[in-house]
């Protein structure tokens, strides 16, 4: 039986993403809304990207970490937004095999590694307040470059161990997956076998890129505030609540919708509300973050400023 339904996997060697098929007249609106997000995702990174580059102010290790943020959420949005608008487009909903275990492989891959640079973000906040003298000693270039590649190791590496995990698991007859991306709570839900084992990888593992991140997260944060309380200065208050207040934002943005989809086993999700909660942190999420960033960031004025000037 399961190499049977392992064959037929592999034999039709296509994927339905029935998506928001449910609701056949929200599909056009909502594909508006999501082009419209998605080119204010290509847009804003890129132009934090591109500023960043251009600026030699902006070369410290913030603006570094939030160009790899950056172009994180650029390949994010772009694993998994193209398909969802070629099929709220047209009539076909199909996605290849290699295809969604592609998809798989990357949407899982970016997210993890997204955790882990927030909370090396936190980290370079924590010594640029907590520790000012130190902060040229602490975050050195050659270690922040080696912070950033141990984030993108560790995503890429937890990635791999559940995609290879799903896609052993024998499916069922049908390959209509309710979702409009390939994602490993979905595809456990075609399984012909008990999948408990899988769903309690994922939730352990979840755990450790989520819930641990976040705790160390909310730790520097901590630290943050007992040394903000005893600044006297105004000018000092202001810029710290601008810059860690933005990467709180963007923390809450993504976590939250992160502990509803992955911190419970999949048959415990509506899947409806997931799809929805999804949407919000594929599509809504990576378009804010260049706006939370900028928008009051000084910084990023004086670079615009001069490279206009």
């Amino acid at each position: 039986m399961n190499d049977d339904g392992k064959k037929n996997a592999t034999s039709e060697a296509q994927f339905v993403l029935l998506g928001f098929s449910d609701w056949p007249q929200l599909e056009l609106v909502l594909f508006v809304v999501i082009l419209m997000f998605y080119l204010m995702t290509l847009i804003g990174n890129l132009f934090i990207i591109i500023l960043s580059c251009l600026d030699s102010h902006l070369h410290t290790p913030m603006y570094f970490f939030l160009s790899n943020l950056s172009f994180l959420d650029l390949c994010y949005t772009t694993s998994s937004i193209p398909q969802l608008l070629v099929n709220l487009w047209g009539p076909g909903k199909t996605i290849s095999y290699t295809g969604c275990m592609i998809q798989l492989y990357f949407v899982l891959a970016l997210g993890s590694t997204e955790c882990v640079l927030l909370v090396v973000m936190s980290y370079d906040r924590y010594a640029a307040v907590c520790r000012p003298l130190h902060y040229t000693v602490l975050m050195h270039p050659r270690f922040c470059q080696l912070l950033a590649v141990a984030c993108w190791v560790s995503g890429f590496t937890n990635s791999a161990l559940h995609s290879f995990f799903t896609f052993l698991v024998p499916l069922c007859g049908h390959h209509q997956v309710d979702h409009f991306f390939c994602e490993v709570p979905a595809l456990l839900r075609l399984s012909c076998i008990d999948t408990r084992a899988n769903e309690l990888t994922l939730m352990v593992t979840s755990s450790i890129f989520v819930l641990i991140p976040l705790i160390l997260i909310l730790s520097s944060y901590g630290a943050i505030a007992r040394a903000v309380l005893k600044m006297q200065s105004t000018t000092g208050l202001q810029k710290v609540f601008g810059t860690c207040g933005a990467h709180l934002m963007v923390v809450s943005l993504f976590f939250i919708p992160a502990m509803c989809i992955y911190l419970q086993p999949p048959s415990g999700n509506s899947q409806d509300q997931g799809k929805f909660i999804a949407l919000f942190y594929t599509v809504v999420t990576p378009s804010l973050n260049p706006l939370i960033y900028t928008l009051r960031n000084k910084d990023v004025r004086g670079a615009v400023k001069r490279l206009v000037g």
